[in-house]
């Protein structure tokens, strides 16, 4: 079983000094103090195949060898861990968070509920909502433990919950607005003969967490609304069962929510197996979960500049070893290319630096043999493709982090951590235990907005979440005495991207 061996592991951590300091959760304000979704980095001795560091770990360059090389989507039927393998980082990312058996995901996470929206005009200021926020927090988790107690529980929360009905309410604005605009043109086109809406207003939401976000979007549209509630279609698209099951009670949680059942399908696949043209119309939500899609490694020679690829090889004991070659596959040959093509503003690279210089550094005793590699976000460029060949009549909404705090080591690195006993466990490496670590990526939105607008030939307009809510929110909801607004101010590291 993996809690005796988590729970020593956990303890392990505690003791390095590296772990004795706690962070907040990026996934609300950065000086915050409630958690969220660990990290440590071992690398290989200077070889063909590894890396020169500082550590000198035992060499696997003959393992690396003879290892198969696996990946994510090979290992989804597989019920323990694999050994004495090899996998792109991508895959092993993937098969980290997203394995149906110990992925992350679908075995670990619980998304927190805070009950009863909060009362924000009642309350004094900031600090007041923090503290009610962390008594809340409290109660769920003590009530979680009534029923299974763990150590080891990765709970954490969204904005969609925090800010329940409120930010919910802010996208289903957007959504109606941008439907009767884009049925306004449908109206141009009939030589201004005015008519009933032609086509349904189809939303489609990737990773839908609780099924907060789907219940207040139709809630709100179904109030103020009806004629679009009428034709409102809402398909969540789910890769993890049990969130999937969460979702489906949802609809049955209330009679209010039984009324949207009508209205809902919820699909329990990846985005990445979707093989059914979508001819019609959608809006597409993608909220929170582009941080979570899997990246490649991609390190370089200082002095030829030659990209190298990453790989992770785990041994006979399950140990973890980084490799990178330089042989580069399809898929990450391809986004170096569309990167290319596509950035029209510059953007961090291991080889931004002077070559002068960057020669001279590498050339000095104990310097590595290879740059800080860069994370590149391969499966992100793996979902545009889906939205131009299977949903070309798309409008996508994405909104996730441009900025995390306490990142590994790397260009585009992410940040990976846990929970133990209730309290945020940070790590610096990617090497961690398949399905206990959250690994999470900030998001360069200027790069994305140039890859998507050049993949898919559609238009987009990037906002600052603070100024998106700003913009479709009533503020004024989430605003509390003193003036202040959580709502606001505790997301001011995320972005959203729309298609326009």
């Amino acid at each position: 079983m993996d809690s005796p061996l988590l729970t020593n592991l956990f303890r392990r951590l505690f003791s390095h000094r590296t772990c004795s300091r706690w962070r907040s959760t990026p996934v609300q304000r950065i000086n915050n103090s409630t958690p969220k979704r660990q990290y440590r980095q071992d690398t290989g001795r200077e070889s063909h195949w590894q890396q020169r560091t500082d550590y000198f770990p035992e060499d696997k360059t003959q393992e690396f060898k003879k290892y198969p090389m696996v990946t994510a989507e090979g290992l989804r039927h597989r019920k323990e861990r694999p050994k004495r393998v090899k996998m792109l980082t991508r895959d092993f990312i993937e098969d980290s968070l997203y394995n149906p058996n110990y992925g992350y995901f679908s075995k670990q996470a619980v998304i927190f509920s805070p009950g009863e929206p909060f009362d924000f005009n009642t309350l004094r200021d900031e600090n007041s909502f923090h503290r009610l926020l962390s008594q809340r927090y409290a109660e769920f988790e003590d009530k979680l433990d009534a029923q299974s107690h763990s150590e080891t529980r990765q709970l954490w929360y969204t904005p969609t919950e925090l800010f329940r009905p409120y930010y919910g309410e802010a996208i289903a604005r957007y959504l109606v607005e941008s439907y009767r605009a884009s049925q306004s043109q449908n109206e141009d086109l009939s030589y201004g003969i005015s008519q009933a809406p032609t086509e349904d207003l189809i939303i489609y939401e990737m990773g839908a967490g609780n099924g907060t976000l789907m219940i207040n979007i139709l809630d709100f549209i179904r109030l103020f609304h009806p004629d679009v509630y009428k034709r409102t279609k809402y398909k969540v698209i789910e890769i993890s069962s049990s969130l999937a099951s969460i979702q489906s009670s949802q609809l049955n949680s209330s009679a209010s929510a039984r009324g949207h059942a009508a209205h809902v399908e919820i699909i329990n696949r990846s985005i990445f197996s979707w093989d059914q043209p979508v001819a019609a119309s959608c809006h597409f939500l993608a909220l929170e979960v582009i941080d979570n899609f899997a990246h490649d490694a991609i390190r370089y020679d200082p002095f030829t500049e030659e990209p190298l690829q990453g790989s992770i090889l785990i041994d006979g004991d399950g140990e973890f070893y980084e490799f990178y070659t330089r042989e580069i596959d399809p898929v990450a040959t391809r986004f170096l290319q569309v990167r290319n093509i596509a950035a029209s503003r510059p953007f961090d690279h291991p080889l931004n630096s002077s070559a002068f210089v960057r020669k001279i550094k590498f050339r000095l005793p104990l310097a590595a043999n290879l740059t800080v590699p860069e994370y590149i976000p391969t499966r992100l460029m793996e979902f545009f493709d889906i939205l131009r060949d299977y949903f070309p009549r798309h409008q996508l909404l994405t909104g996730d982090f441009h900025f995390l705090p306490g990142t590994i080591k790397g260009i585009g690195s992410p940040a990976v951590q846990t929970r133990y006993q209730r309290r945020v466990v940070p790590v610096t490496t990617l090497l961690v235990l398949q399905g206990y670590f959250d690994i999470l990526f900030p998001t360069n939105f200027p790069l994305m907005e140039d890859i998507y607008r050049a993949m898919t030939g559609k238009l987009t307009s990037v906002l600052t979440q603070k100024d998106f809510l700003r913009q479709w929110a009533y503020v004024k909801e989430t605003r509390t005495r003193s003036g202040e607004n959580p709502m606001l101010s505790w997301y001011e590291n995320a972005s959203i991207m729309t298609t326009v």
